[in-house]
């Protein structure tokens, strides 16, 4: 029988497989935006977030490994819903921004906004899934260390982010993604 760390470290290897799959998609994008006459902005922290996703797989297994840390039961298969449910909401996120989704900040000046798919419902529907994935990979086998830094590192490069992609979009993006109209309800898309 196949103990729950070698299962846990074969989940970690499929997520980094899923992230090969979503730079391939991200160079494709950023080029065919770039050639569209988009503008590439908030490069200064790209390196830091590449390195912070890169490590973040390492980090959970290190802990796992080193820590001898035990499946958590009940919390684990929990935390393993969260961790596939944020999968499931990056990628419905990912094919609604179409050719427009890259790990880069680029934009089109005048590009409507995007307003279906999750971003009907949320300004940044992928940076929720970066956050859940953040607590919820390493819970799923006990990494609670890991949970703790990674949830902390990722808020603080979504600090910067953020205000950095929102700037990009401009203020098309900012009138569509007010407040008072995403409280009342209002459908887009």
């Amino acid at each position: 029988m196949v103990n729950s760390t070698a299962l846990y470290v074969g989940f970690l290897a499929l997520l980094y497989l899923e992230r090969g799959a979503e730079l391939l998609v991200a160079r494709r994008n950023t080029r065919l935006t770039l050639a569209a006459g988009g503008v590439e902005s908030g490069r200064g922290h790209y390196p830091v977030m590449v390195a912070v996703h890169a490590a973040f797989p390492l980090a959970c297994a290190a802990e796992v490994l080193v820590l001898h840390r035990r499946f958590p039961g009940a919390v684990g298969f929990a935390a393993l819903a969260v961790a596939l449910g944020a999968q499931a909401l990056r990628w419905w996120a990912v094919a609604a921004l179409g050719r427009r989704w890259s790990t880069r900040v680029v934009a089109v000046p005048g590009a409507m906004p995007v307003t279906s798919g999750p971003y009907r419902f949320l300004r940044h529907p992928n940076y929720l899934a970066v956050m859940l994935e953040a607590a919820a990979v390493p819970l799923v086998h006990g990494a609670w260390i890991t949970a703790v830094v990674f949830v902390a590192a990722n808020a603080a490069l979504l600090a910067v982010r953020i205000p950095a992609e929102e700037r990009a979009l401009g203020s098309a993006w900012a009138r569509t993604f007010a407040a008072p109209r995403r409280a009342a309800g209002v459908r887009r898309g």
